[in-house]
């Protein structure tokens, strides 16, 4: 997976006056995929499918996961913070992400390609877990 910053932090001028307030106004969401496969104490299994020009609403993930692309495809991501990234993934592709400060992280996920887009995603919860006493 190939990620490219197409806008840096903190520059909204060419954002779309509708995300703008989505994000300002809209309910950001917890859900992170299309359908949740799979929960319990440790892990969340996330399916994520998108056909051209689809996109998820902003949502908030706060803990480390990982992502496994299922398809090729290209898509766009908007941040909170105003960056916006360009996405190219290949059907194979693993990637890591951590929160190790476990600060939430707000965006959106747009599929700007021609196919159809499939990942699987797994957040981790393991911090949020009580130890046995």
């Amino acid at each position: 997976m190939k990620c490219v910053e197409l806008n840096p932090e903190g520059n909204f001028d060419p954002w779309e006056d509708g995300k703008l307030a989505e994000l300002k106004y809209g309910k950001i969401s917890n859900t992170i995929g299309n359908s949740l496969l799979f929960e319990n104490k440790k892990i969340r299994l996330w399916e994520i499918t998108l056909v051209p020009n689809q996109r998820l609403p902003f949502h908030k993930q706060t803990v480390d996961y990982s992502l496994t692309c299922l398809t090729d495809g290209t898509a766009i991501s908007r941040y909170k913070n105003g960056k916006i990234c360009l996405l190219r993934f290949k059907k194979g592709d693993i990637a890591y992400y951590e929160y190790n400060d476990h600060k939430e992280i707000v965006r959106d996920f747009e599929n700007i390609g021609e196919g159809v887009i499939k990942l699987s995603l797994v957040e981790y919860k393991y911090w949020t877990i009580e130890e046995p006493a």
